[in-house]
């Protein structure tokens, strides 16, 4: 190739560049460019616990985690320290809400729920704890979705209910457009209230019909008391049904005490009340009963079974010997011993003399 042929296949190139067409950096079209959906509800919830909870305790813990994707975990804390360190912990951790798992003896569990920017806060006894894993029940929701809650129709009615139902949504509810949670509602959380206890159910919507499947955890909040800031503050309400768990079980113990004394009781009372004759039953009824025939028949039967053992035994009375009787032996007198009569022969002799 010359040096000619090179210069027009460079001018070529340049005059096919320059034909075709520049595409503008900028897309333009009707449609407006989708921008990501800010996160306005930044409320985050500090859930940890007390050094002394139960396995089963613990347990719970992890599923409220599971089901809650806008909470902060947190080490236990130490009994020595008061419920006030919880305010700073909380504000280290830029939580505006927590949940403290508080246990006792191992056996008891104490639940509080605070606000931690102004309060309230609410002291809870849980009672009947079931786990997700204990139950193994068929439900199931997709982990970090949104959950729908439902309150009872009584938590309009009293002033203290309504603010627990207030607390109640902020804690639980997943903020719209979290990070960590997905855009779906597939399980319902069902708040009610009975025997002035605070029932929690988790059940998943299998169709839009309204059938569910509960998937768990089980608990029931007992309130105890109520107070204006968080972890302390002026008692707002106290529950005048509210029995701890330490009266309960001495209570119990003392009806156990009572167990001998209320058997004896019952016995005697069950003596009194014995009637000393029975009903008066007439045996001819049977023969009522059912097909005549065959009653009249059984009758007969039974009643010469009845004359044919008594022949039996008056027959063997007959044939019985009487038994034998030993006899006495005579006993003979022995006859008594007469002396013989010496006196008369001397007087013999002494006759002969004279």
């Amino acid at each position: 190739m010359t040096l000619k042929q090179y210069n027009v296949l460079k001018r070529k190139r340049k005059q096919e560049n320059n034909d075709v067409q520049v595409v503008p950096a900028k897309k333009i079209s009707d449609e407006l460019v989708t921008t990501k959906p800010k996160w306005i509800n930044r409320h985050r919830v500090l859930i940890f616990a007390t050094r002394g909870i139960n396995h089963r305790h613990r347990h719970l813990m992890e599923d409220l985690k599971t089901l809650m994707p806008h909470h902060r975990p947190e080490c236990k804390m130490e009994r020595t320290k008061t419920l006030q360190v919880v305010n700073e912990m909380c504000e280290m951790k830029n939580c505006n809400k927590a949940i403290l798992f508080e246990g006792r003896l191992k056996r008891d569990l104490y639940m509080w729920i605070a606000n931690v920017s102004a309060g309230p806060s609410v002291k809870f006894l849980v009672e009947n704890i079931y786990t997700m894993g204990e139950l193994k029940l068929t439900g199931n929701c997709l982990k970090g979705s949104r959950p729908l809650l439902s309150f009872d129709e009584s938590f309009i009615k009293h002033t203290h209910y309504s603010l627990l139902k207030e607390l109640l949504t902020q804690i639980f509810g997943v903020p719209y457009h979290h990070p960590k949670s997905q855009p779906f509602y597939d399980h319902v959380y069902i708040f009610s209230i009975l025997d002035h206890r605070i029932w929690f159910r988790n059940f998943q919507i299998l169709t839009e019909d309204g059938a569910l499947a509960e998937i768990g955890p089980r608990f029931v909040l007992n309130p105890v008391k109520i107070f204006a800031k968080s972890f302390n503050g002026d008692i707002l309400w106290d529950n005048p049904n509210y029995v701890s768990p330490a009266k309960y079980r001495q209570s119990l113990t003392k009806k156990a005490a009572g167990k001998y004394i209320n058997r004896i009781e019952q016995k005697m009372a069950r003596e009194a009340s014995k009637p000393e004759q029975s009903y008066a039953l007439n045996p001819t009824d049977e023969i009522f009963k059912g097909e005549l025939l065959k009653k009249a028949l059984e009758v007969q039967e039974k009643f010469e079974a009845l004359n044919g053992n008594e022949e039996i035994t008056s027959d063997k009375v007959k044939r019985v010997k009487k038994p034998v009787t030993e006899k006495k032996k005579a006993v003979v007198k022995k006859k008594p011993v007469v002396k013989k009569k010496t006196i008369k022969k001397s007087t013999s002799k002494s006759r002969l003399e004279t």
